[in-house]
């Protein structure tokens, strides 16, 4: 059973990059995916990746939430207003928010990302950081989370995972608002 799950601040940063390693996980994005646009994301490397992502988290408030084993943090999930990540308020995503909830209402929060320790997965990591995220985001302010998980995956090391998986987020009490792709429901938890 792992423990305590903190938010991702500046003195935690040596933590966060210990578990993305020097690949930078996802094959050095950093968690910058849905934070900076396609053309940027093709010019930027893992070194600019990394560098984006520790100003975004010295400039604070916390962009997430890692969980710890013991003193290693060995699993991280992206969450906060839907405002901090950009790309996925794009029309053309199956992320884009709906009316009763647009992307520049602070109060809307969205969990974008997943990355969990190859070694640690399996573990039940991902229902803790959710259930952590509901107090989290209640705790500053938001009225609802939305999610854009994945229902199918043939296996728990799939890469296309790092969205989380329909069943962790509806063991949460999220429930699909709509699924404009098959497989990629968008899900939502009135805090």
């Amino acid at each position: 059973m792992y423990g305590t799950v903190l938010p991702l601040t500046p003195e935690r940063w040596p933590e966060f990059e210990d578990l993305f390693g020097k690949q930078g996980a996802c094959y050095g994005c950093w968690c910058t995916h849905f934070r900076l646009p396609p053309a940027l994301r093709r010019e930027n490397d893992r070194q600019r990746n990394k560098d984006h992502m520790r100003a975004r988290v010295e400039a604070g408030p916390p962009p997430g939430l890692l969980i710890f084993n013991d003193r290693r943090a060995d699993g991280w999930m992206q969450i906060g207003p839907r405002a901090d990540v950009p790309e996925w308020n794009n029309k053309g995503r199956v992320t884009a928010p709906l009316e009763d909830a647009p992307a520049d209402d602070p109060a809307v929060w969205a969990v974008s990302c997943f990355f969990v320790r190859a070694n640690a997965r399996g573990n039940g990591m991902t229902h803790r950081l959710v259930e952590a995220g509901k107090t989290f985001a209640r705790e500053n302010g938001a009225r609802l989370i939305e999610a854009c998980p994945m229902t199918e995956s043939k296996s728990s090391r799939s890469i296309g995972l790092f969205v989380g998986s329909a069943r962790v987020f509806a063991k949460a009490g999220f429930e699909v608002v709509a699924e404009r792709k098959a497989g990629r429901p968008l899900m939502r938890f009135l805090l």
